[in-house]
């Protein structure tokens, strides 16, 4: 992808967030600019019915003079809150292309890194608090990783197991169906059983910890995605974020590695 693509991209996101910020309904969940030491909560914001919540963060990396390139992370995540229903999107993104001279001194460029995904999420409310019923579905894109097509959809129960007020843990668990391309061209499918927990934790007033784990395991594949990222409140609507994901397949293609990693450092608005 031409180097003009990625900054396209970049300005394409920054209009989106500032196009979608009018529409924004919800109350933040950090404090309010005036009380920056106020301290973060690990609960998920409080949303009327109705209403919707929308986090935002984009990253980018640009280098140049002995070692050239660009790369660029985006991820959009939006709840809406009914009386019986919530409603969780998510839609990220990674790029990534790297420049560099040829033997006879030609700029060539190579990409190596272009990952899409996107999922939706509908948990139903009414079995008791902090219980759900829950249908997931989610697509990956990934034109360098071992699945270079990865769908699936699973149903199953969701609960709150604990909530300290500074510690939360949440866990899901049910059947499900996947399909995938493998980086052969070959396709695949089945049945799964998909775990996945996430635990939060307020580690200072401004501080915020949190570590997401889920995994589908099924006949042929066990397919597993973890993310730990730390936050760090800069006013009511901003945060800084620090993120480490890693996504793995027990059974890959040869030439391909079972383990694809990412770190990044992003921007996050709320609102």
């Amino acid at each position: 992808m031409p180097m003009k693509s990625f900054n396209s991209l970049a300005k394409t996101l920054a209009l989106a967030l500032c196009a979608v910020h009018g529409a924004a309904q919800a109350e933040p969940d950090l404090p309010m600019v005036g009380n920056v030491h106020a301290p973060l909560s690990v609960a998920l914001p409080e949303i009327p019915e109705g209403g919707w919540f929308t986090s935002a963060e984009l990253g980018a990396i640009t280098t140049s003079g002995n070692t050239s390139g660009t790369s660029i992370t985006g991820k959009i995540d939006a709840r809406h809150e009914t009386a019986n229903w919530s409603h969780e999107f998510v839609v990220s993104g990674f790029f990534k292309e790297d420049e560099y001279e040829d033997d006879e001194g030609n700029v060539e460029k190579s990409k190596s890194a272009e990952r899409f995904a996107a999922s939706a999420k509908a948990s139903l409310k009414l079995l008791g608090e902090g219980k759900r019923a829950f249908i997931l579905g989610s697509h990956v894109n990934d034109r360098f990783g071992a699945y270079t097509r990865y769908s699936s959809v699973s149903v199953g129960h969701g609960s709150n197991w604990f909530n300290t007020g500074d510690k939360s843990l949440d866990v899901e668990i049910g059947p499900g169906y996947f399909a995938g391309e493998r980086a052969t061209g070959d396709d695949e499918s089945g049945l799964t059983v998909r775990g996945a927990a996430q635990f939060r934790w307020r580690v200072s007033p401004s501080a915020y910890f949190a570590q997401s784990v889920s995994v589908e395991k099924g006949t042929s594949n066990t397919h597993s995605v973890a993310e730990t990222s730390l936050s760090t409140k800069i006013n009511s609507t901003m945060q800084m974020k620090a993120g480490f994901s890693a996504r793995n397949d027990t059974s890959v293609p040869a030439g391909k590695k079972n383990t694809d990693t990412q770190t990044s450092l992003t921007m996050v608005y709320s609102f």
